[in-house]
C-alpha cells in the first residue's frame, strides 16, 4: 500500500467531475487500499478518489473509533433522502486541512454502490455516516465543503490555504 498525495483546495483538479467506474479490477482494488492508508494517515473519516487526483467515482469512509471497520463505495448514487430533517454538523475537510464549519445536510439518505467485489449493494446511512456519504459524494461532482459558504468565508480560506502551501 501507498500513501496518496491529497490535493488541497483551491486546486483546479479538485472541481473534476469524476467518471463511473467500468469494471472493479485489481487496479481499483489497490486503489481504494491506497486511498484507505491516505485516509488514516492524514486522520480522515472519509476520502473521494477526486480529492487523490485520481477521477473516478470510488469513496472510502470509516467512521469507527477504532479505525478498523471501512467502507468501500464505487460508483455510489443516493437513492432516496430517508430522513427530510436538516441537521448541522461541524465538517473538516483532508482537502481543506485544519478548517472545520458548521454544514447542515439531511440527516438519513439511502445509497446504492458497488463494493470492493463489484456486487450492488444498497446502504442507509444515519447521521454521521449520512453526512460523509454526501461530503465525500460532492467531490465526485467537484463541489467542495466550501461552496456552501459565503463568498467571503470561501475566499478567507482560499487565502489561508494558499498561504500555508507557500510557507510549507
Amino acid at each position: 500500500m501507498a500513501t496518496l498525495k491529497i490535493l488541497i483546495f483551491p486546486d483546479p483538479k479538485l472541481r473534476t467531475v469524476a467518471r463511473p467506474v467500468k469494471q472493479v479490477d485489481d487496479s481499483i482494488i489497490k486503489l481504494t487500499q491506497d486511498m484507505l492508508e491516505t485516509m488514516y494517515e492524514g486522520d480522515g473519516i472519509g476520502l473521494a478518489a477526486t480529492q487523490v487526483d485520481v477521477h473516478k467515482r470510488i469513496i472510502v469512509i470509516d467512521i469507527s473509533n477504532e479505525k478498523n471497520d471501512p467502507i468501500v463505495l464505487i460508483n455510489p448514487k443516493i437513492t432516496k433522502v430517508i430522513n427530510e430533517e436538516i441537521k448541522s454538523y461541524s465538517e473538516g475537510c483532508l482537502s481543506v486541512p485544519g478548517i472545520f464549519e458548521e454544514l447542515e445536510r439531511p440527516s438519513a439518505v439511502e445509497i446504492k454502490a458497488l463494493d470492493i467485489d463489484g456486487k450492488e449493494f444498497t446502504l442507509v446511512a444515519e447521521d454521521i455516516l449520512s453526512v460523509v456519504i454526501q461530503h465525500e459524494m460532492d467531490h465526485l461532482e467537484g463541489k467542495m465543503m466550501v461552496d456552501y459558504l459565503s463568498n467571503l468565508k470561501r475566499e478567507m480560506i482560499r487565502k489561508k490555504m494558499i498561504k500555508q502551501r507557500v510557507s510549507k
